[in-house]
């Protein structure tokens, strides 16, 4: 349906509402966007700082072994989620993106944690087969 304007323009209706009104037919035009708040960016600040902290206190405290190494590897991808999410912008994006990006790199953690153990049964075999190295 169409309706003519005073200036003598036909403007298009969408159910009841204009079809040059972007709420009308769920479009936002290039000129709107939404602000972050600058407390959002300073809490995740502080959570880096909170988080690099802890991650040299474990050295600082001289833990060893696979706690140490734990932890390390815990507050560091804490940090890498926090920065992805927040200041490049993935918590805001579409599902579809954010699997597009974060599965393959999870995937390829798991294909890694496979080898590992796959590691302990190759070893075996050639241990076996080939016998014990001198």
């Amino acid at each position: 349906m169409a309706e003519v304007t005073a200036n003598g323009l036909a403007q298009h209706t969408l159910h009841g509402a204009q079809a040059h009104d972007p709420a009308a037919i769920g479009t936002a035009p290039a000129e709107v966007y939404q602000e972050h708040p600058i407390k959002l960016y300073l809490v995740v600040w502080a959570w880096l700082f909170i988080l690099s902290a802890c991650s040299y206190l474990v050295d600082y405290v001289g833990l060893q072994g696979y706690l140490r190494w734990s932890l390390i590897l815990i507050f560091m991808m804490l940090k890498a989620g926090l920065i992805v999410a927040v200041f490049m912008h993935m918590a805001w994006e579409r599902l579809a993106l954010t699997y597009a990006i974060i599965l393959p790199p999870i995937l390829v953690l798991v294909f890694v944690a496979m080898m590992v153990f796959e590691s302990d049964y190759t070893l075996l075999t050639r241990t076996v087969f080939f016998g014990a190295e001198p």
